[in-house]
């Protein structure tokens, strides 16, 4: 019988510990709002100057600055950063322990 919630032992994953599925990707797209955020911030740029820059509508883009990003992409993300002159990279590598799972990163 599985242990109940409150005695497994965390993940180091607040999402997967609350059950998403989808996890790793939400985990993933919250990293990125987070730099397009600051960098917006820095700028002193207003929805309307971010939606042009980033050609998103500015409904999007109140919706990333509230980190409401179910209706937005990863792609979209990492598009977003581009346009603000910042680079993404990607890397494809082997699990690190047969113990763990595959799963999604994002450092930045």
């Amino acid at each position: 019988m599985a242990k109940p919630r409150s005695q497994r032992a965390a993940s180091g994953n607040v999402l997967v510990d609350l059950g998403f599925r989808d996890a790793d990707e939400l985990s993933a797209k919250a990293v990125l709002a987070l730099r397009l955020n600051e960098i917006l911030d820095r700028r002193g740029l207003t929805q309307a100057a971010a939606a042009r820059l980033l050609g998103m509508t500015q409904p999007k883009i109140s919706s990333l600055r509230n980190y409401k990003l179910r209706g937005i992409s990863l792609e979209r993300l990492m598009l977003g950063l581009v346009a603000l002159d910042h680079s993404v990279d990607i890397v494809v590598r082997p699990r690190r322990r047969s113990k763990t799972p595959a799963a999604i990163r994002v450092a930045a």
